[in-house]
């Protein structure tokens, strides 16, 4: 059976909780065929790193700008 590329990655942070809702819920309804489970799961999984990875990067920047925002001490 030829292996089919993956797809690409989303547009956003908001359109791949959307897709990983849509995913989950045709993996909950139990209706996919045995074939098409594993390539869900799998998709599922690269969209959860993906959403993982972009709020890991959201994370940092805030880190970063709370850092940034501290009032500096005053040596008297």
């Amino acid at each position: 059976m030829p292996r089919k590329s993956a797809p690409p990655n989303p547009a956003s942070y908001a359109d791949a909780v959307q897709q990983l809702e849509a995913l989950v819920a045709r993996l909950e309804a139990g209706q996919l065929p045995l074939e098409e489970l594993l390539g869900e799961y799998q998709r599922g999984a690269a969209l959860l790193a993906y959403c993982r990875d972009r709020l890991q990067a959201v994370q940092q920047q805030v880190q970063v700008l709370d850092e940034g925002a501290a009032p500096q001490e005053q040596q008297p």
